[in-house]
């Protein structure tokens, strides 16, 4: 008996290592890389602020009891509805954004496309978890003209997504990401030449754009390790633009300071959603993500990190509706795109509330 249960426990390891070894989880970065940044310490990368991934005192129990215990209207009731435009045929000189759900979408200013952490498939490496709400995926990467640019926020698996990222390698110029994170994309088959990893404060101009990486209070890892590699935000400046990337951030006082020393901006594209009471600090509430677009002078505010996965317990449209309401006394114009949505975010807002139709069913 005790062969069999030490034959079994060889079986079960061998298949794990085996899984941890896929390319689904990248690489790490060598620690002689990322040395010369200042928010590189004793390993790992830190926040501006003290921050815990977990609030202390939180319960895995409770938080089992949550995933078991979810409301039902944590997911959509019905399939969402999708405007599937054909990419391949726009014909347009003005800037617009197509938004793909969650935090992937595509940005095209002054003739540039800029595709934004392009996820998909799963946000997990694991098939089971992490699906996407039905319909949401009709957008995969052939669907894609050529790209100029993709830029990667960081390496989480609802930003950084393996199977888009190699199928779109051939139709792209050049790939900017945080520090770190371009281990990934090397892992994956991109030469190093089309590869631009930014430590925060750092820039990069590409095409006569002027991209900045910036603060966010967040955390990175693909495996067990967290920190390995970099997160951020980034400033987009064009010249006629200028945009505030904001990638998965909690709240902190890098947004008033980004304000003051780059803003007002025109447009800014902020998360909104997968917030839960056990990690209070590294996603915004959509209160406080008003606040923080508030605080960098936008103009204009776009929600993203909703709509297509559900991996937090909140109902799949709180988000949204909270956030509306914590605007109304704002001079923020918040546009809400259906996703797959052609929006030139330079007019008048025409947005609809498209998801009430499918939750009132």
């Amino acid at each position: 008996m005790i062969m069999y249960i030490g034959l079994a426990i060889a079986v079960i390891a061998f298949f794990v290592l085996s899984f941890l070894n896929t390319s689904v989880f990248g690489a790490e970065p060598k620690e002689e890389d990322l040395n010369h940044s200042k928010n590189f310490r004793d390993g790992v990368f830190h926040n501006q602020s003290l921050t815990e991934v977990m609030r202390p005192g939180a319960s895995y129990f409770e938080l089992i009891k949550d995933l078991l215990t979810k409301p039902k209207n944590n997911t959509p009731n019905q399939p969402v509805e999708v405007i599937k435009t054909d990419l391949l045929q726009i014909n347009s000189t003005e800037p617009y954004l197509i938004w793909f759900g969650h935090s992937s979408y595509l940005l095209v200013v002054d003739g540039k496309k800029i595709l934004v952490d392009p996820v998909f498939h799963n946000a997990s490496p694991v098939p089971i978890f992490g699906k996407p709400y039905p319909a949401t995926h009709n957008y995969q990467a052939e669907d894609f003209p050529e790209i100029d640019l993709i830029l990667i926020s960081h390496d989480h698996y609802d930003h950084l997504d393996e199977k888009a990222i190699r199928k779109l390698i051939p139709k792209t110029k050049h790939f900017l990401t945080s520090l770190g994170v371009d281990a990934h994309l090397k892992h994956w088959g991109i030469s190093t030449e089309k590869i631009t990893a930014l430590d925060w404060d750092q820039e990069f101009s590409f095409e006569g754009l002027k991209f900045t990486a910036a603060p966010a209070r967040h955390f990175s890892g693909r495996k067990f390790k967290r920190g390995n590699t970099l997160w951020s935000s980034f400033i987009l400046k064009t010249a006629t633009q200028q945009i505030y990337l904001g990638g998965d951030s909690g709240y902190d006082e890098h947004f008033k300071l980004i304000g003051e020393q780059h803003g007002p901006f025109d447009l800014a594209i902020l998360e909104c959603g997968q917030y839960g009471r056990d990690w209070p600090k590294i996603h915004l509430l959509p209160e406080e993500m008003i606040k923080a677009a508030s605080e960098l002078h936008a103009k204009k505010l776009i929600p993203v990190h909703w709509g297509k996965f559900s991996l937090a317990f909140h109902p799949w449209t709180e988000p949204i509706e909270r956030a509306l309401i914590a605007s109304e006394n704002t001079e923020i114009d918040i546009y809400t795109p259906q996703i797959g949505e052609l929006l030139h975010f330079n007019e008048a807002n025409k947005t609809t509330k498209w998801w009430r139709a499918i939750n009132s069913i």
